[in-house]
């Protein structure tokens, strides 16, 4: 039961830890390519990253003697999908990054924190109080964070708020397949599919130059490896028993990791305002530790349908 509570509270922040710095590289890709040849790329390289570690976890059953978590049927199933509504979610998403910043673009895709448990009132589950208390002091430490200039709505805006509300769709449909299959064969899967549809969209850009691949290789590699192959497969495991409204709290936490490596690595100084979306999320984080029915699922599903606390 520890071991789970670890899983399902520290894998959540290293992806957000990961996913932090990966806007930045997004944005120097969007600059170089279309985004279904973007997200091609970094599907591509996350489907054989993934397909090499799955042969060395199945070479490790099978010495163990021990049999493949799941039917096929549900694998083809939630790879499909997961691979579809991530497909469309990146491709909103590295659209966008084409005329928004990259602060803004993560402040947009961060609000599935506040669409995760309004669609599992939709669906009839209930959301303790508190957490809910958790998700407004994120969305304002987020926008302390991330919205610096004038508020106003580009088409590169709503492009991204098409993403969040994708994002959402993906975080549910993992938490459906989470437990019936093998978190990172679910995610090879995913990225399988998401690298299909997103090679059919490429027909419709124009091919990137090679002689700026140098330019653009490194974030494409990042994003490929790291932010795909990593970080979706950490979400896929941290979700596994776990309450998705909790889980997506905790990955918001990407932009504080973004504001922060900013500071140590480019030497950018926070403002007063930053310093205070810090700490705002990090009292979300806290709250949604407490020892109410948050981090765990009931009997009644992954929200819970008990009482409101």
């Amino acid at each position: 039961m520890k071991i789970n509570r670890i899983r399902q509270n520290v894998l959540p922040l290293v992806t957000a830890m990961i996913w932090g710095t990966a806007f930045v590289a997004q944005s120097v890709g969007a600059e170089y390519m279309g985004p279904f040849t973007f997200n091609t790329a970094r599907a591509v390289i996350a489907f054989f990253f993934l397909l090499g570690l799955c042969g060395l976890r199945a070479l490790w059953r099978r010495g163990r003697g021990e049999a493949p978590a799941g039917s096929r049927r549900d694998l083809i199933l939630g790879g499909l999908c997961c691979g579809a509504a991530l497909s469309v979610a990146s491709f909103f998403q590295q659209k966008g990054l084409e005329t928004t910043t990259p602060g803004k673009a993560g402040f947009i895709t961060a609000l599935y924190i506040v669409l995760v448990p309004l669609a599992g009132l939709v669906l009839g589950k209930k959301v303790p109080r508190a957490l809910w208390l958790g998700v407004a002091l994120a969305v304002g430490g987020l926008y302390c964070l991330c919205v610096s200039e004038e508020l106003s709505v580009t088409g590169g805006d709503l492009y991204v708020l098409a993403c969040a509300f994708c994002f959402t769709a993906q975080i549910l449909v993992v938490d459906h397949f989470t437990n019936k299959v093998d978190g990172v064969a679910l995610s090879c899967v995913q990225f399988l599919v998401m690298a299909v549809l997103s090679a059919a969209g490429t027909l419709t850009e124009t091919p990137p130059p090679l002689e700026l691949l140098p330019k653009y290789l490194g974030p494409v590699l990042y994003v490929g490896v790291f932010s795909s192959g990593v970080a979706y497969t950490l979400q896929i495991l941290a979700q596994k028993d776990s309450n998705p409204a909790v889980v997506s709290l905790l990955m918001s936490m990407e932009s504080l990791f973004a504001a922060i490596a900013g500071a140590l690595i480019l030497g950018t100084r926070m403002t007063g305002r930053e310093y205070l979306g810090c700490a705002l999320m990090l009292a979300a984080v806290v709250l949604a530790q407490l020892p109410y029915p948050l981090g765990r699922k009931t009997a009644g599903g992954a929200f819970g349908d008990g009482q409101e606390v």
